[in-house]
Parts: structure tokens; sequence; C-alpha cells
């Protein structure tokens, strides 16, 4: 059997067990290498339960830079005898599958196609530990050392990262390097280190990478960070699995950052709510009042806030929220990733709604997008929802790191003081479109004792926030709310269009964490003579760029984490797609990001086939003319 080959290029997957400790051990592995200065992408595999059940976590190596699931793996680390079966057959032709060899491995897993690398990792527990729970936690942190071995990881970077974990716990830092070093030495002196799939430092500058003037971190962070940033003062919010740590995140960051330096008080309100529906009411409040406030959630709590959100269009108040989508209906998959959301979120409430979304791809642009989103919302007076994912929100991605302009003033939107109530001549109207384009005027609370006042309501209005059923005022309401829709066009974040090197008709499209594997696929395709445009979707309403993409190309490929495309099914509806057919899903849909090959294989086997039928077709019509 030939082992696979490569340098700082291949994939590695870790099977644990829930609750074992094992996350911290192998964020530790990932970390070491991107010290190295290699590009790594980890993504934590983990159950909705607490402990007990199998969970994985896999990272991407890529000297490109390409940061999106590539598609099979090249060495599995297994330590959990459940999944063992499993976890062999996923391991790729040549690979290697490194296991606790403390008892003999079940022949009937045994492939002529892979290498197999025991390890006594619970035999070397027992002999130098008497501790059961130091047994069981620094099991991980000794294949860690034999990896570095293995794989030729740089071992004073492990060191050095003991040291940073264990700050201000000294009495920690020796017997963790004690035990990284019991694997190292174990594997140095059994095995030909390093493997012929390893690392090395300074080999090349990734070509996605200019500067490796990187970062790691997780999409919730920085999109709490882009809320401290925005100037939000007031978070209301129910926990939900994946987007509970963005509110504990910005809590962190408003601890630091939002303490009156004088009198030590707090300049931020974060309140629990008895669910997501009140959460949202209490940040449609406190928007209301002048307050820049947000909450978060995922799908569940999606489907509760969409009367709220409702509300908050119709009666024209800002509001953020933040949707870390996770895999549904229902309860579905609480910690796997999907973006199933989308229609739920275009169209929130009962009636004739439509709310602006924003699809950001990297942590940066979490914090980027979330900070606009405050000024999105202000700006026209309605919902804005950020569409995150578990994927992007909580796993480690490398970023560049986070800019903020100084000179970055806030748009707080039309909002009348009380000097600019005293010279209005007119009679002010909350809901009437001064300026042709779609957005009143308002007021806050208490800007004028007699001018600016105003109800705010749920139910139908005229153009003074009275209270009418007159047929023709709602029609006027409800047209005004849509022109305001077309001037959101002009406002939010513009597509990012890519032309391949070559013309062609074929383009492809996609948003959010699909882009990674998406542009990898394209240049792999590219490679085989497939040249396709790209378009990367980062807002709805869908802006002229995106209209135009369409019209340009005869087939474009959507592709999309979630079973029934729904961003093709918007599409279809908010643009002038003529034929349906034109627009090609490309979905997954299983709870785990897409990978490169299969979008890649997917797009392949399209053309494939459309070839054969256009040579089937050709050789019919030479027939007739003979």
């Amino acid at each position: 059997m030939q082992a696979k080959s490569a340098i700082n290029d291949f994939v590695i997957k870790f099977a644990n067990v829930n609750g074992t400790g094992s996350a911290s051990a192998n964020g530790m592995f990932a970390k070491a290498i991107f010290r190295m200065g290699i590009p790594v992408s980890p993504r934590n595999i983990f159950p909705s339960n607490i402990q007990g059940m199998p969970t994985w976590y896999e990272v991407r190596v890529s000297q490109d830079g390409y940061l999106g699931r590539r598609g099979g793996i090249d060495m599995m680390v297994c330590v959990n005898p459940q999944s063992m079966s499993r976890d062999v057959a996923e391991v790729s032709p040549g690979g290697y599958f490194v296991y606790d060899s403390t008892k003999p491995l079940d022949l009937r897993l045994l492939r002529d196609d892979v290498e197999f690398i025991g390890i006594p990792f619970t035999e070397i527990c027992l002999h130098e530990y008497s501790d059961a729970r130091q047994r069981l936690l620094f099991k991980n942190v000794i294949y860690v050392g034999a990896l570095a071995a293995l794989l030729n990881i740089d071992f004073t970077i492990l060191k050095d990262l003991v040291e940073d974990q264990f700050k201000g716990k000294e009495k920690l830092i020796a017997p963790n390097i004690y035990a990284l070093e019991l694997g190292y030495q174990y594997a140095n002196e059994h095995f030909d280190c390093p493997l012929s799939i390893r690392l090395e430092m300074g080999r090349k500058v990734a070509k996605h990478i200019s500067d490796f003037d990187q970062i790691l971190m997780d999409g919730n962070t920085a999109a709490a960070l882009g809320a401290v940033y925005a100037g939000a003062t007031v978070a209301a919010w129910y926990p939900i699995t994946p987007s509970t740590s963005v509110i504990e995140a910005f809590e962190r960051y408003c601890q630091r950052l939002r303490i009156d330096p004088g009198t030590g008080k707090k300049n931020y309100a974060i309140v629990q709510a008895e669910d997501e529906l009140a959460a949202m009411g209490m940040v449609i409040g406190a928007n209301w009042n002048g307050a820049r406030a947000f909450t978060s959630t995922s799908g569940p709590g999606l489907s509760l806030m969409s009367e709220f959100l409702g509300l908050a269009y119709f009666a024209e108040v800002p509001a953020v929220l933040i949707d870390v989508q996770r895999a549904g209906p229902s309860t579905g998959m609480p910690t796997r990733t999907q973006q199933s959301d989308i229609l739920a979120a275009a169209y929130a409430s009962h009636g004739d709604t439509k709310h602006v979304l924003l699809f950001p791809a990297t942590p940066a642009e979490c914090f980027e997008l979330t900070l606009k989103s405050f000024d999105l919302a202000e700006r026209l007076q309605t919902p804005v929802i950020i569409m995150s994912d578990l994927d992007l929100g909580m796993n480690e991605w490398m970023s560049p790191p986070l800019e903020f302009d100084d000179e970055h003033r806030y748009d707080r939107g039309k909002v009348l003081d009380g000097d600019a109530l005293d010279a209005m001549t007119e009679r002010f109207g909350r809901y009437l479109d001064v300026d042709g384009d779609g957005i009143p005027y308002r007021t806050y609370p208490g800007a004028h004792p007699n001018k600016g006042a105003y109800f705010t309501r749920g139910s139908s209005r005229d153009e003074y926030a009275a209270y009418t059923e007159d047929g023709q005022a709602y029609v006027r309401n409800m047209d005004r709310l849509l022109k305001k829709f077309e001037t959101a066009k002009t406002l939010v974040p513009d597509a990012k269009i890519k032309k391949a090197a070559v013309d062609t008709e074929y383009g492809v499209m996609f948003f959010g964490t699909t882009a990674s594997p998406a542009y990898e696929a394209t240049e792999i395709l590219e490679k085989e003579n497939i040249p396709l445009n790209t378009c990367r979707i980062r807002s709805f309403p869908f802006n002229g760029e995106v209209e135009q993409f369409i019209e340009e190309h005869k087939q474009i490929f959507v592709i999309e984490q979630n079973r029934d495309g729904q961003m093709r099914r918007l599409l279809i509806n908010e643009t002038g797609v003529v034929a349906k057919a034109k627009l090609v899903s490309v979905l997954e849909y299983d709870g785990l990001p897409i990978t490169a090959r299969k979008i890649a294989a997917v797009m392949r086997s399209h053309f494939n086939s459309a070839n054969v039928t256009a040579m089937r077709t050709q050789e019919a019509v030479e027939e007739l003319s003979q």
C-alpha cells in the first residue's frame, strides 16, 4: 500500500467521546499548526447531549489557504471504540488510522489501503497516573504529543500554548507538558517520524492569504464585538444553541467597555427573557425608546419571534436580530449547521412582510455586517436580520484582524429632535413619505412637550398614525413600505462578483459559509476547463448586480445548505427569472458543512450530462440531414 504523501495539505479528524475534555486538546493541536504559519480550518462536530456520545473534530490544513471543508479524511485519530468501525471506513485510501492499541484491534476493521498506527494511550495513562480523572484528561494531551512527532509539529509551540492556556494556573503547566512529552517520545521511538503527510514551516505563502496577519476567532464572538462597536447598549435574549455565545461574548465585552469610568456603573442592560417572543418585544421597546438593542437566536426562536418581527416591520421600529442557523425543523439537530431559515427570515410574520437580511461569510464579516446592521435598521426603521450559522458562529476561523474606522459616525436615520419639531410649520406625519424614498420621519419619546407624539400600533393607521380601517389608507401604507424596501436595495452590501479567466455562459451563486468551498470547487473545475463566474450574495433585498448576473448567464448553480433550495426560491420570487430551470440547486442538508469536492462533483456531473445530451442531439440532427 502506497501511503499518501502531502506537505501542509491534508485533513485530520479526531474521534472522541463528548465530555472527556478532548475539545481543549484538539483546539491546542489546531492552534499549534496556526502558529506555525500554516493555514488551518478546524471544525467541532459535537452532539446535543451533555456527555457520553461520539464527537468529532475535523482539521483541514491547506497551504493554499482554503478554509472550507474539502471532503475526505487523510488521518483519523480514534480514541472512541463506539465509533471505530465508522471511523475506519471514513479514511481515504492511502491514509492513516491512529488508534489506542491498549487492547488488540478488531481484525475485521483492517483495511489493506490504510496504514494503522497503534499507540497504547490508555496503558500509558494507567502507568503514569493513579487518578481516574487525570487518566481521562491526559490521554488527550498524550495523543497531541504523539501527533507532534508524527506530523512534525514544532514542540516549542505546543509548550508555549500550554503556558498560555494555563496562565494563572501555573501548577498545571508542567503536568501537561509532561503528557505531551510522553506521546512525543513514544511516537519517535516506535515509528518513522515524520510520516509522509506532515507539516513544514515557511514553505510558501498561501495564494488566498497574501499576508499572514491573521487571527483565529469564531463568528459569534465577532458579531458580539460588532454590536459593541455599533453602540448597542441593550440585549434581550433567551438561551438557544448555537446563538447563546453571542450574548455571552457581548456581556464580556460590555464588562470591559461599557462601564462608566467615573461612577463604575454599567452603561448597558442584558436581560434574559422568559422566551424568544418576549426577548424580541424587549428589543423593539428599547429601540423605540432610542437605544440600540438587539437579540440573537436560532431557528426555533426565529419562529417564535415572527409575530413581533411583523410588528416592528409594520410599526417601523428598528431592530437587529442575529440568527445563528441550525438544522431544523422543530428541534431538529441543535448542534448541526444549516442555512435553512432563509425563507422564514425573509418573510417572517403573517401578511405581506419583507425583511432585510445580511449574509456574512467570515468572522470579519460577522463584525462588519453586525456593525452595519444597526445603521441600516435605524436608517430604514425596520428589522435587520443577520443570517449566520453554526459552522461560522461556533467554529474558529482564520480571519484578518477586525478593523473599525474611528471616523465612523452612527446613522441614526430620520429622527426629529425638539429643535427640528419647533421649526416645522406643517403637521408632523409619523408615516408620511416626505422625501419619496418610502422612509418617514420619527421622534424619540419626550423629544418635545407637545409636538411629535404619536401612537405606535400594529393595527392599520393613516399617515399621521391615526387608527383607521380605510382600505385606501392601508394600501398607501403598504405601497410605501414596498417603496422603502426598494430604497433598501441602494443601502445594503453589494454582491461580490468574480469573473472567470475566459468568457462563460455558466455561473455559480452562493452565500455565507458556502463561499469557501464554492470558490475552491470553481478553481478545481477551472483546471478541468470548466470556467464559471461567481456571485456571492451578501444581502436581501437583491440589488441590481444580482439581477444582472442572472440575466447574463445561461445556467446558474445555486449552492446552499438546506433541502428545499430556499435561496433559489427567493431568487425566483424576487427577481426576473423567467425559466426556473435556469437556476440549478447544489444542496447539502446532513448537518455538516458542504465540501468543495461535493460541489465540484455535482457541477461536473451536470456538465457531463449536458455534453452527452448535446452530442446526442447533434447526432440526431446529422442523421435527419442525411
